[in-house]
Order: structure tokens, then sequence, then C-alpha cells
């Protein structure tokens, strides 16, 4: 699949700034889970993971299918993932697992990324 969005060509789901930084959230959501006790990780922490994970790898997966429905179907699965990352995030500042100041860090970048998919699905609903 080949996309032109904003004059620039995307070749890859790896050309999209949404999946870039979606990636890094991922990572930064994975790194501050490995910090946890073994109790949080078990339960907050692996529902941390799975869903930062859900985010870049939906992005991903969409773009594979070849068909703008399929597409906007997954990245509406990367949207639902990423309010579940804030939602989760949201629980751990609010047990004092994590600080506010990461709470707030991560959220503000999730909203971000939210932003991003959102228009990016407006993008591909308007160019059908």
């Amino acid at each position: 699949m080949r996309i032109a969005l904003a004059m620039t060509d995307i070749n890859s789901f790896r050309d999209l700034f949404v999946w870039q930084k979606s990636m890094t959230l991922a990572e930064h959501c994975y790194l501050l889970t490995k910090r946890f006790t073994l109790d949080d990780q078990l339960v907050l922490g692996r529902e941390i993971r799975k869903s930062c994970v859900s985010v870049p790898s939906n992005i991903a997966e969409g773009y594979g299918r070849h068909h703008t429905l399929e597409y906007v179907h997954h990245l509406r699965y990367s949207t639902g993932s990423n309010n579940e990352l804030q939602t989760q995030v949201e629980l751990a500042k609010r047990v004092k697992i994590i600080r506010v100041e990461e709470a707030e860090t991560i959220i503000e970048d999730a909203e971000e990324v939210g932003r991003m998919l959102n228009g990016l699905i407006g993008s591909l609903e308007r160019g059908r």
C-alpha cells in the first residue's frame, strides 16, 4: 500500500509518525512497568504492557491489510487500546504505583497519539 499524506510518501507503516510516536510511548511504558513490584507487574503492569504494545501493533497490522476499511478498523482498535492505556496509567497513579509526573507525561503522549490516530482515520475516510 502506498499512501500520500500531507505531501509525504508513506511506503511502510514505519514511515507513519503515529506509529513512531506510539512505539516510543510503548517503549516508555514497558520500561516503566519493569520497575513495578512483582505483584503489580503481574496485574496492572501486564495490562499496561498489553495495551501499549497493541497501539503500534494494530497500526502496523491494519496497514498491512491493503484495504482502507480494514485499515481504519485496526486504527480504531489502536484508539481503544490507547484509551485503555490511559485508564491503566491513571489507576497506577491513583494507587501510587507510579509518580504523578510520570503518569502525566505518559497520558499527554497517549493523548497526542490519540489525536494523530483520529487525524489519520479522518484522512483515510475522506479519501475513500
